[in-house]
């Protein structure tokens, strides 16, 4: 299991308008094979910049099966017109955790 970060600049001004965008795409993400999980979060010092978090079975399934599916290219489509510079993107995986 691995952890997709991306880390998406928008607008403040806009903010409502984009979390409503990514809750519309929540669905392309949900039904693409090896995706177990998604959240989006706001940071309180830079409330123009959010993290999203998914978890994927892969890197593949995020970078190769998601990336080249229609799902993908609608939540690019409903996201992208309010990102303010490029999203940054990295995966990880979990070294240890606390229980």
């Amino acid at each position: 299991m691995i952890h997709e970060i991306a880390i998406l600049t928008i607008d403040p001004e806009r903010a409502a308008a984009f979390e409503a965008a990514v809750a519309s795409a929540t669905p392309y993400f949900r039904s693409a094979e090896g995706c177990h999980s998604l959240s989006l979060e706001r940071e309180i010092e830079d409330p123009s910049r959010y993290y999203l978090f998914v978890q994927w079975e892969s890197v593949e399934h995020h970078t190769v099966k998601f990336r080249g599916s229609a799902g993908y290219r609608a939540w690019r489509e409903l996201a992208s017109p309010f990102f303010a510079a490029p999203p940054v993107v990295t995966h990880t995986h979990v070294v240890t955790r606390d229980p």
